[in-house]
């Protein structure tokens, strides 16, 4: 079994003893974060929602992302920047949770339309601790990119829920 449902059951234990909830916001890993998380029972009592705003409708739609906004700041998909705004942005369309996490990226095969070779994306957390990364995995196998996405994503979080501050 990949190693995503110990993390989705570790950050949920997490959040649940203090008393936290959270957001997701994916593209590439499409949905594998969410699933991890909601496959641990009781996960309602930290799960507020999430959202895989894979298109452009989806990001202005879903996430309530104008891409004028974007484009005015010089922010694009599947980078730093972008992952941080989608971040904050999911964590606010649910209504404030404590906490928004978010990953962008190019699955594969080929690359997308910014540069990005596949493997590469960027991951995001929002809270009461902020933190951005970058992955790179240098593999051009969609599937595999997007367990290993959802992984570096939920490794990310747990990580920032260990040494985060209670929220308030």
């Amino acid at each position: 079994m990949r190693d995503i449902y110990r993390l989705g059951k570790r950050a949920g234990a997490l959040l649940k003893a203090r008393g936290e909830k959270i957001a997701i916001g994916e593209t590439s890993a499409g949905g594998l974060v969410s699933a991890s998380l909601l496959a641990v029972p009781g996960a309602s009592a930290y799960f507020a929602g999430g959202a895989i705003t894979y298109s452009r409708r989806s990001i202005t739609g879903l996430a309530g992302i104008s891409l004028d906004e974007m484009r005015a700041k010089g922010i694009r998909s599947s980078s730093e920047p972008y992952a941080e705004m989608l971040a904050e942005a999911i964590r606010q369309r649910h209504g404030g949770v404590t906490w928004g996490l978010s990953e962008t990226g190019a699955a594969g095969p080929g690359g997308n339309g910014y540069g990005d070779a596949s493997g590469h994306t960027c991951m995001a957390v929002a809270g009461p601790a902020r933190v951005v990364r970058t992955l790179e995995t240098g593999l051009d196998d969609r599937v595999e990119n997007m367990w290993r996405f959802a992984e570096a994503t939920l490794a990310l979080l747990v990580e920032v829920l260990e040494g985060a501050p209670r929220s308030a």
